[in-house]
């Protein structure tokens, strides 16, 4: 019996040792490649630090095992290319990380100081350590796009976006935890002010030292110790091994709070910071704008700039107005009019070379350049945008130099119609198709917004 009892325990000791052993004991001299030994798992194999695939190529991150398409929560070298299928991932000798990609080095994580091992977490937080086992750095303090539970993001960190669902190189939108207790949502490549912000928690005045949570349960919020916090959402969810819960920035720019589910190996949804997809700003770039067509987000953009100021002549034969109802862009006036009608308006910007679009509102005519930025349509909104396009003029009406001008600088006027009439077949055919799978009536839109919406969606080049 006492020999039986000593097995337990050392048949127990063992299994701790093992558990000790998958979670520390990435030792120097450890590699991983893509398409053999890919990956460093969590004690659980919940997690998985190692090669996954995207685009073209393979990146190193970490990521959710047995979710499809290897859900990643944390990427490395997000401005580097994606590596090919025969580069090697080593934690070397003289204790760096890094991929090694025929005879170049690419450093993974350059720490302060030489690395004696490694770890990856059943938290999904991967560690660095030195000699005295101490950590030297680790995933939950450098977030890419992705809150787990138990981390947290503190005062001055952001997260970025994707660059699309397939390509985790960095994208185009931001989310900041700001030293005013605000989390605010941003266009990257933007100062943290006002006009760009498209989300705000409205907690300035919190401190600054609050931060953004997440816990096991689905309750994300914000934290701080002497003025208490603020829930973003309900929480109170399930408490499971096999569901793990992660707040994500999407490419899209909103940011949602997932359950993933590893036994049925599905996702969902269970909160997101916005139920607009056209709320982020810059969605559709520079002279776009977004509009909800069955509650997608769909862009559309005029894509050409007017070449004819050169000319030194009323240039309005050359072009015509379109009017986009419900549309708005950031400000970017340069002359004001007071004016009676819309017509007026058209006219002020077709007779001004310099003029690219026009929004009238109010009696209030407002000329606007190029580029036009973070447009959306907006039933709210009561602007109509005046919008330049080219029209197809016979070539005899233009002197044969300024013809050549034109063509120099590229100006297509003359596919302009039959882009329009492709862009609006396309559209009504994506809503016949939409109609057709659920056997659902086409809902009846004004004339007047839809030939609006089709005369900015072309691309003259």
């Amino acid at each position: 019996m006492a020999v039986l009892l000593w097995l337990l325990i050392l048949s127990a000791f063992h299994a701790v040792t093992l558990a000790q052993q998958r979670q520390f004991n990435i030792t120097l001299g450890s590699s991983l490649t893509p398409t053999t030994n890919s990956s460093w798992f969590s004690p659980s194999r919940r997690f998985a630090f190692g090669f996954y695939e995207q685009t073209n190529g393979y990146a190193v991150g970490i990521y959710i095992v047995g979710m499809p398409n290897k859900t990643a929560v944390w990427t490395a070298n997000r401005n580097s290319p994606v590596v090919p299928s025969n580069t090697v991932l080593l934690l070397t000798n003289d204790g760096r990380l890094i991929v090694k990609v025929g005879n170049q080095e690419i450093s993974v994580i350059n720490p302060s100081r030489a690395i004696a091992s490694a770890s990856l977490m059943d938290t999904g937080n991967f560690a660095l350590y030195d000699s005295d086992r101490n950590v030297i750095w680790q995933s939950f303090d450098n977030p890419t796009n992705t809150l787990l539970p138990g981390q947290h993001i503190s005062v001055g960190q952001e997260l970025f976006s994707s660059a699309s669902e397939t390509d985790d190189s960095l994208g185009i939108f931001r989310l900041k935890m700001q030293d005013d207790g605000n989390l605010v949502q941003y266009p990257v490549n933007t100062a943290d002010s006002a006009p760009y912000a498209y989300y705000a928690s409205y907690t300035a005045g919190l401190g600054n030292n609050v931060s953004l949570n997440l816990d096991d349960d689905g309750l994300l919020y914000l934290f701080n110790s002497t003025n208490g916090l603020k829930n973003l959402t309900k929480g109170g969810y399930r408490r499971e091994r096999t569901i793990i819960y992660m707040m994500k920035i999407d490419a899209d720019g909103i940011f949602r709070v997932y359950s993933h589910s590893l036994n049925q190996q599905n996702s969902s949804t269970i909160w997101s910071s916005t139920n607009d997809g056209c709320d982020p700003k810059g969605l559709c770039g520079l002279n776009g704008f977004c509009t909800t067509i069955d509650a997608q987000a769909k862009c559309c953009e005029r894509n050409f700039t007017t070449e004819t100021c050169q000319l030194k002549e009323n240039t309005s034969k050359y072009y015509d107005m379109r009017t986009v109802e419900n549309t708005g862009w950031e400000d970017s006036t340069y002359v004001v009019l007071a004016v009676t009608t819309k017509e007026d308006c058209e006219q002020a910007c077709l007779q001004d070379c310099n003029c690219e679009a026009a929004s009238f509102k109010d009696k209030v005519c407002r000329k606007q350049r190029l580029p036009l930025r973070d447009g959306r349509r907006d039933q709210r909104n009561s602007n109509l945008a005046l919008v330049k396009v080219g029209i197809n003029v016979p070539n005899k009406e233009l002197p044969d130099q300024k013809i050549e001008e034109i063509k120099g600088k590229k100006l297509r006027i003359d596919i302009l119609i039959a882009s329009i009439t492709l862009t609006v077949f396309a559209l009504l055919l994506e809503k016949v198709q939409k109609v057709g799978e659920v056997g659902a009536r086409l809902p009846s839109v004004p004339e007047s917004s839809d030939n609006s919406m089709a005369s900015l969606c072309v691309s003259i080049r």
